[in-house]
């Protein structure tokens, strides 16, 4: 009888099979819901609401990485970077030579630290160097998210804004070195081996020097807090971002390179909408749900011990250059141990060069793939705290953020 009503109601079939557009809207929502508990219950950043409801799906075989999913991390992250790149003066570092060195030893320190824990479990050399080069990025996805939230500002948050596009720069390099490596292991392709690198970071810095061309003209004639400039922003963002996908260029590079070229062509500070508007502000939250999507339970049984072991190195190492160099940089300890909390997680950025990764040598990713992914996990949801945390030792929180974020905990004290 109800296939009766159903063809009389013109249904296709009976009972109803939602899309997957059903799906993303579903996830969209319960991810909108959860990170504003989280926040509002527990005094923690939205993203950790997205982070757990991705998890979940992730955990239970509703999620993956599809392509038009990565079309959505790409541009989500694109933005971010976008926007974190036009934070990073420069100048900045001539002054002061001790945060440079600071960025150098925290990741070259860490992807020792991370390479040594794995020859020491016994994984085979390619396998050590490819998680450790993953391993050297944080997340800036997530730092920029964290801290636009809690309003941080101060030196802690500034220099976590440039050590972070700098192991990102740094890891995205060594990524592409290691995939001609791949190239030159696999296939005995030197010329490609040479070639590929050299070809992404010049076609990525070309690219980006486009971009930041066009953004800084337009800002000459219009007003970027107008909504109708964050659309026209939001698109030469897009189109960037698909120019280096069919040149196959670094999608992560360009739109970090665009921002920090736009900020060293002007002495003045760029403010931006909010992650350009609605529209990324979406984009952004749909991108943690996908991040976290990506794991598996299968990748967790193979990876997750290795990956404990792999973050405690990486932890324990990138923290212990932070805060040995803290006083030389000018900062108290506290604001050390701080900013060595906020490199923390892994999230966005490194699930890209992961796919990029298995895009370029499927096999020999499939090997690294369960130690990272398990690393995503275990950082999703305690990343993000960790930079909360760390901004709130520095003192760097803004003080109504902050009396919010500790009401929930007097509440249950009380």
């Amino acid at each position: 009888m109800l296939a009766d009503i159903a063809g009389y109601l013109q249904l296709e079939s009976w009972p109803p099979v939602p899309g997957g557009a059903f799906w993303a809207a579903l996830a969209l929502i319960a991810g909108a819901l959860i990170g504003e508990l989280s926040r509002r219950a527990f005094g923690l950043p939205r993203i950790v609401g997205y982070s757990a409801v991705g998890l979940v799906l992730g955990l239970a075989g509703l999620g993956g990485v599809t392509p038009s999913t990565r079309m959505v991390v790409d541009l989500a992250l694109a933005l971010l970077l976008f926007e974190l790149g036009s934070r990073v003066r420069l100048s900045w570092l001539r002054a002061n030579p001790a945060l440079l060195l600071t960025s150098v030893a925290e990741a070259a320190v860490g992807f020792v630290a991370i390479y040594a824990v794995l020859r020491w479990i016994d994984l085979p050399v390619g396998v050590a160097l490819a998680c450790a080069t993953l391993g050297t990025c944080a997340s800036g996805a997530v730092i920029a998210r964290v801290a636009g939230e809690v309003k941080a500002a101060g030196q802690v948050t500034e220099r976590m804004i440039v050590l972070t596009a700098l192991n990102t720069l740094v890891a995205v390099l060594a990524h592409k070195l290691l995939v001609g490596w791949l190239h030159l292991e696999v296939a005995g392709d030197w010329v490609r081996a040479i070639s590929q690198p050299l070809w992404v970071f010049g076609g990525s810095v070309l690219v980006a020097a486009l971009l930041a061309s066009l953004v800084a003209w337009i800002a000459r004639r219009l007003d970027l807090a107008d909504e109708n400039a964050a659309l026209l922003l939001l698109g030469l963002v897009v189109l960037a971002l698909t120019t280096a996908q069919f040149l196959n260029l670094s999608t992560l590079l360009v739109p970090l390179l665009a921002g920090v070229l736009l900020r060293n062509r002007s002495e003045r500070p760029w403010v931006w909408p909010r992650h350009f508007g609605t529209a990324g502000g979406v984009l952004v939250l749909m991108m943690f749900v996908i991040v976290g999507g990506a794991v598996t339970p299968d990748a967790l049984l193979q990876g997750g011990l290795i990956a404990l072991a792999m973050l405690a190195a990486r932890a324990l190492a990138k923290g212990a250059a932070v805060m040995l160099l803290a006083p030389w940089s000018g900062l108290r300890l506290r604001q050390g141990l701080g900013l060595a909390l906020t490199l923390t997680p892994m999230s966005g950025t490194v699930l890209v060069l992961l796919l990029d990764l298995q895009d370029a040598h499927a096999l020999f990713a499939s090997m690294v793939t369960p130690v990272v992914l398990s690393a995503i996990a275990f950082t999703e949801l305690l990343g993000p705290i960790l930079v909360q945390w760390g901004l709130r030792i520095a003192g760097e929180q803004h003080p109504v953020v902050a009396r919010r974020a500790q009401a929930p905990v007097r509440e249950v004290a009380a």
